[in-house]
């Protein structure tokens, strides 16, 4: 990760945080990432420590995007309401559902976002043209990760209430049958088809990188940004290293 990290220093760096660990969010500022995303759809945060978290990242200086545990509208609120920068919204089915989810994460008359106060207006009334500038500040990722997705991402991406495409490479290889991602032709045929159509629209498209070839695609594409690792899985490429420096040479 270090030389992904290094080789894409012009590309803003994200990492997934899959479990509570604000450890992990100052380490990784201090590194230089940027970005964070809640991971609420694989990890195992509940709503109490999500919020928890995203507080922690934010007083870092880090953005904060949540993947929601599913693209309807209570984990979505719960998400912005907690502070996060944004949602990123997963399994998306085309071009309807993505129509109807990503209102739940824009105020009217953009969406039909709830209001409820609190940290989102430091805990005071709200201040004049407050919706406007939340509907502004706070972004909605869609994720392209199923063929339908994939079908009508011309049409997801012109979507007013979408402010970004987020790809899951993983789900989108099984999904159209190609089984585990590989990183080959096909793959990185769906993945310029996503970038190009959220470029189209002059949206920004991001997706975790998983190889040295993800990374020099994604930066010939103009990625938004790169996530590349996780804190689990941080964790235990540490633990590796520290089991190679004792191990006897074979």
């Amino acid at each position: 990760m270090t030389v992904i990290r290094m080789a894409s220093r012009h590309t803003e760096l994200a990492f997934w945080l899959m479990t509570p660990n604000e450890n992990a969010c100052e380490i990784a500022s201090i590194l230089g990432y940027g970005t964070v995303i809640i991971d609420m759809e694989h990890g195992t945060f509940e709503p109490s420590t999500a919020a928890r978290s995203i507080t922690i990242a934010k007083a870092f200086g880090m953005t904060v995007y949540t993947r929601v545990a599913s693209a309807e509208r209570v984990p979505i609120q719960h998400a912005l309401d907690f502070g996060s920068d944004g949602v990123i919204l997963p399994q998306i089915e085309g071009v309807e559902h993505a129509r109807a989810a990503t209102a739940f994460a824009k105020f009217p008359p953009l969406g039909v976002r709830g209001f409820g106060g609190g940290k989102t207006v430091n805990y005071m009334p709200a201040p004049r043209h407050f919706v406007e500038a939340e509907n502004r500040r706070t972004k909605c990722w869609v994720m392209i990760e199923t063929a339908q997705a994939l079908e009508e991402v011309e049409k997801i991406a012109a979507l007013e209430a979408v402010d970004g495409l987020f790809i899951g490479p993983n789900d989108l290889s099984l999904a159209r049958g190609r089984g585990e991602y590989l990183a080959d032709g096909s793959d990185h045929d769906d993945i310029k088809r996503i970038a190009r159509a959220a470029q189209a629209h002059d949206k920004p498209w991001a997706m975790p990188v998983l190889s040295k070839l993800d990374r020099d695609l994604a930066r010939s594409l103009n990625i938004a940004f790169m996530a590349t690792t996780d804190d689990l899985t941080a964790l235990r490429d540490g633990l590796a290293v520290g089991l190679q420096m004792v191990e006897e040479p074979r």
